[in-house]
């Protein structure tokens, strides 16, 4: 009897994700405290990063699995267009790059929110 072989895990799989948040959350006072120079013109979102497919990591956060509260409550989309050219990655590289990618966005006047 042949043995099955495993699909070979892929090296890289860790990725950092952005998801807009509703603008209602600008109502939370530690919410516009942490966002002082926020554009107005820019959604306001929160930046993670997960072991799971951004889209898979999303959805566990709406169903409150190992959820933030803000992205629980608030979130209506993965923005992929600012995060997609980074992933996969290794993950103190995916540590790295969510603290950097959220200061980035926060520079260009999003309104960012990174647990």
């Amino acid at each position: 009897m042949a043995r099955k072989r495993r699909k070979p895990r892929a090296k890289h799989h860790h990725s950092v994700y952005v998801i807009e948040l509703d603008a209602s959350i600008l109502n939370l006072a530690r919410f516009r405290k942490a966002n002082p120079d926020r554009d107005i013109l820019k959604p306001c979102v929160y930046v993670g990063m997960t072991g799971l497919a951004p889209e898979e990591r999303f959805a566990r956060h709406k169903a409150g699995i190992r959820a933030n509260r803000y992205v629980q409550r608030y979130g209506l989309r993965l923005l992929p267009g600012l995060y997609a050219y980074a992933n996969p990655m290794p993950y103190e590289a995916a540590r790295e790059m969510e603290v950097e990618l959220a200061i980035a966005l926060r520079e260009q006047g999003y309104a960012v929110w990174q647990a």
